[in-house]
């Protein structure tokens, strides 16, 4: 399982990349890690649909915007391709003729070995589990090669046999001119074959949607719109193909104790003007364990006090946020006759000491002036 990649990275162009530089990356991403030149590879057909997902983002001036200023949340997480066909059928245009010249028609429409279809799970997760990490164990339901026939689609027996019509290969070639253009073929809709007898289990599809446990790892400090991605977990390939992926999009409920500001949590602690007068040290929850503050004297309600590396955990490091605890100070709605009178005291006697100090400092000047004098 890991974290999705900055769409720039993916790219490897910078943020103030023109279009031409960004569509230039994703041509030569594209004929780098297209599953045609690298059959078989599971780690280039995801580079593939990754990179294709960046495309599909930064092309759109309007997509790219909402990327720069929110992250993946303004994206709804970008397009995420299913397999190089669905790739080709939406950027085509941008290899031109080079597509059909050099094959790069998809794997899937010569009936060759095509990754399976990405799934998608939507996840509720606790605060909790957010701060500490979690395993959850969800059940999603998939295709998976039917037993029966062990995906051939063909009853038991029997075989898929070799289309007539392509030859096996899926493809019907038409020269034009200098060009060589190939379509799937009508008979076997691209498959290089055709089934006389389909499997009674999976009606010939070769697969059937069943439900697979697993243990999700949630990793420490997620937040709401983090995408987890879980290799192999998705549909099954065809014709041998590696499986999709499983895309889990997490939902982290709020705390009812703290606010959340990306990795630093905001706390705020009530204290009485007695103890902001005359300071006082206050204990507050941390996500670990209970922590303690200073409260210096003649704070103001407001006053945030920062407690480092005590907020939620970075994901991918071991560093964490930090606390900040937000003083609120408390004014009494009720007294009773003493109090009120030592209040009043306390307010007459802060309006005195300014007077009495004035009085001392003339006091010392006359006397400095009779002594100058010799009075």
């Amino acid at each position: 399982m890991e974290q999705q990649r900055d769409y720039y990275d993916v790219l490897g162009v910078g943020k103030d990349a023109s279009d031409d530089e960004i569509k230039k990356a994703y041509r030569k991403l594209a004929f780098k890690y297209h599953p045609d030149r690298n059959p078989g590879d599971k780690e280039a057909e995801a580079k593939f649909k990754e990179a294709a997902e960046a495309y599909d983002v930064l092309r759109d001036p309007n997509k790219r915007a909402r990327y720069d200023q929110f992250g993946f949340e303004g994206v709804g997480q970008g397009q995420g391709f299913a397999n190089a066909s669905d790739i080709f059928s939406q950027f085509g245009d941008i290899f031109g003729d080079f597509g059909s010249f050099f094959g790069f028609g998809g794997a899937q429409g010569r009936g060759g070995p095509a990754a399976g279809d990405d799934l998608r799970l939507s996840l509720h997760v606790t605060f909790e589990q957010a701060a500490h990490g979690a395993e959850i164990p969800v059940t999603i339901h998939r295709h998976a090669t039917c037993d029966a026939c062990q995906g051939t689609g063909a009853a038991a027996g029997t075989r898929p046999e070799t289309c007539p019509h392509c030859h096996g290969t899926g493809q019907i070639r038409r020269s034009q001119g200098f060009f060589s253009i190939s379509t799937p073929c009508p008979n076997c809709h691209g498959t290089g074959q055709f089934i006389r007898k389909p499997c009674p289990k999976c009606h010939g599809d070769g697969v059937m949607k069943t439900p697979k446990e697993l243990n999700l790892r949630i990793p420490a400090g997620v937040d709401t719109g983090t995408r987890l991605r879980v290799r192999g977990e998705g549909e099954c390939g065809l014709h041998g193909g590696p499986a999709g992926d499983l895309f889990v999009i997490l939902d982290v409920e709020d705390s009812k104790i703290y606010r959340r500001q990306g990795e630093d949590l905001i706390y705020t602690a009530k204290i009485s003007f007695v103890q902001a007068a005359l300071g006082d040290k206050i204990a507050v929850p941390g996500i670990d364990h209970e922590l303690s503050v200073a409260i210096p004297k003649g704070i103001q309600s407001g006053t945030p006090l920062r407690i480092r590396d005590e907020g939620m955990p970075i994901i991918g490091t071991r560093q964490k946020g930090d606390m900040v605890v937000v003083v609120n100070v408390l004014t009494p709605t009720k007294i009773n006759a003493r109090q009120e009178e030592l209040l009043k005291e306390f307010e007459k006697a802060g309006q005195e000491g300014p007077l009495d100090a004035m009085k001392e400092s003339l006091k010392s000047h006359f006397k400095k002036a009779k002594d100058t004098l010799g009075l």
